[in-house]
């Protein structure tokens, strides 16, 4: 439950509209339930805006399973989201979700239960190559999940910038950008040179053998010289969107 939610919920249990065995029904998982194997956090919601994102690499289709049905239990109106998925978990999600849907180049499943935008302007998502869209798309619908609008840019790196360029007026109508870059990891300090606006910077492990892994991004993203760059772990779609979503919500 959202802050709304909570006061509608109080206001109702008040006026006797909600018995007060019902009211401790919806509040016993408080503020988490013990499956055994995961304990869901029904309470993150309230403290942070967004509740728990399942993580599903490890986790087996009915773990995953459990814990979606664990958080549709708890009735709120909030959207779920699943990273790094498959079609295995999420045939056992669509079970449980017919509105269930899986997004194949981030690997990410929702189930979207609100179309409230929360945030203040645009999120953008650029990259610098094709290579680096699955990153992004996480990124991507991490940040719509969350209430937000997020546009993307696709293919704009620094062997090319008359392609970013193009782009100008739509990089500065945004308010927060994510930028998404493997091989040397130069295009972040490229967007925000050019805009007022925090860029955040996921480095991405695409690249020959010199870039390691991302770790040659991840360095030259760290030693940035424009000074609104942050920067996100190799990889780690979901944490740069979940950070534009916060910064687009204050």
């Amino acid at each position: 439950m959202d802050e709304r939610e909570i006061l509608k919920f109080l206001e109702a249990v008040k006026r006797g509209t909600i018995p007060l065995h019902a009211a401790v029904e919806k509040l016993r998982h408080l503020p988490y339930e013990d499956l055994g194997f995961a304990k869901i956090d029904h309470h993150r919601s309230i403290r942070q805006g967004f509740p728990e994102v399942i993580f599903a690499r490890k986790k087996t289709p009915k773990q995953v399973k459990e814990i979606v049905r664990g958080m549709l239990r708890a009735k709120t109106s909030h959207n779920i989201l699943i990273t790094r998925g498959d079609r295995k978990i999420f045939a056992a999600v669509k079970t449980l979700a017919r509105t269930a849907k899986f997004h194949e180049l981030s690997g990410a499943i929702t189930i979207e239960r609100s179309h409230t935008v929360h945030g203040k302007g645009l999120v953008l998502v650029v990259t610098a190559g094709t290579s680096d869209i699955s990153v992004a798309e996480e990124a991507l619908v991490t940040v719509r999940m969350m209430g937000h609008r997020a546009e993307a840019i696709y293919d704009v790196g620094v062997a090319g910038l008359h392609r970013l360029l193009e782009h100008r007026k739509q990089l500065t109508e945004a308010r927060v950008i994510v930028c998404v870059a493997g091989m040397e990891g130069a295009l972040p300090s490229v967007v925000a040179g050019l805009v007022a606006v925090p860029v955040i910077a996921v480095p991405t492990s695409t690249g020959y053998g010199s870039s390691f892994g991302g770790l040659t991004a991840l360095l030259a993203m760290l030693n940035s010289c424009s000074s609104n760059v942050s920067v996100v772990n190799i990889d780690n779609g979901f944490g740069a969107g979940c950070v534009a979503g916060v910064i687009n919500r204050l």
